[in-house]
């Protein structure tokens, strides 16, 4: 076990970072009141602020559709999952705001800087739910990638949102058991349905290519390589989109769905898929400027909740202060 260094010692900071380095590749996990490079605070809270934000965005293209369920059980079913993803995003905000803590900002902050546009949230849950299968691709593929993502992530270096992610993938994998119960319900029903499926696996299928980020072709800056030096992450954008097309890909046609990409095959002697990106260049204006078909209704939706309930947060802060 490697002693903590203690910060009222005058210590070299490239020392202190070596360090740091040297406990990451062995494998150790930071806590929050470890030391830990500035850039890696900024990178964990960048990360998982956005993560806790669009679990709590993402509950609202189903929750649209919670009224207009086609029978008892799937309302509340689809009530629960809402209510599931409203808990992830609040467990994780928790989780960034500890490291936020040195910095005097809140979680309160976190959903001004979202209102205000300099917090983005993610791709696809910008998108319209036109349809039932809509509520059913959700469940199914969006659900499905980011369990993928999130069980690279519960490998982190950073121990708290390792552990926050354990939990959430317990519940996640119930969310895909339900997308795929709606999703063979609806293959297996009339012509109408198939067709309706087809038609939201083909508007969806762009956010879901760009659901694990951008190409990697040189074009985006990002900060994988950040992430990969300091295991906040442990797989590259292309190793998870290849994950996810080796599990789906297959379900989707073993469903007479067709993949909405002409280029799609693949390729044996490498044993990957090659395919076509979607339009990063538009997913991208959606993303940074919120100009997505459902961006600012849903913005607008969650902003006047935020205000609504205003007096709570305000109430249970007084008593904290009270109980001293």
């Amino acid at each position: 076990m490697v002693p903590q260094i203690d910060e009222s010692t005058v210590v070299d900071e490239k020392m202190m970072h070596e360090q740091f380095v040297a406990r990451i590749a062995r494998g150790e996990k930071i806590e929050v009141d470890d030391w830990m490079p500035e850039d890696y605070r900024m990178q964990l809270i960048k990360l998982i602020a956005m993560h806790g934000v669009s679990e709590i965005m993402g509950a609202l293209p189903e929750k649209e559709w919670v009224p207009r369920t086609p029978t008892l059980r799937r309302k509340l079913s689809l009530m629960a999952k809402v209510q599931d993803e409203m808990g992830h995003g609040q467990l994780l905000l928790r989780v960034a705001e500890d490291l936020m803590k040195p910095l005097g900002k809140t979680r309160e902050d976190i959903m001004e800087d979202l209102y205000a546009g300099r917090l983005k949230f993610h791709n696809v849950f910008h998108m319209e739910a036109r349809t039932w299968a809509d509520a059913a691709i959700i469940g199914w593929l969006v659900d499905g990638a980011a369990i993928v993502t999130q069980k690279m992530l519960a490998h982190t270096s950073y121990a708290p949102y390792a552990r926050a992610l354990k939990r959430i993938l317990l519940e996640e994998r119930f969310h895909a058991y339900h997308g795929e119960d709606m999703v063979i319900k609806l293959g297996d029903g009339t012509p109408q349905q198939r067709e309706m499926m087809q038609d939201a696996l083909n508007r969806w299928w762009p956010a879901l290519d760009m659901f694990f980020g951008p190409p990697e072709d040189g074009r985006i800056q990002s900060n994988q390589e950040l992430n990969l030096k300091y295991k906040i992450r442990s797989k590259t954008n292309e190793q998870l989109r290849q994950e996810f097309m080796d599990k789906y890909v297959p379900q989707i046609q073993a469903l007479g769905l067709k993949v909405p990409d002409e280029t799609l095959r693949y390729d044996d002697e490498n044993q990957k898929w090659v395919y076509t990106h979607a339009d990063y260049s538009y997913l991208k204006n959606v993303i940074s400027k919120n100009q997505g078909p459902r961006s600012q209704n849903r913005l607008n939706l969650r902003k006047i909740g935020f205000e609504n309930n205003a007096w709570v947060r305000e109430a249970l802060l007084h008593n904290q202060k009270e109980l001293g």
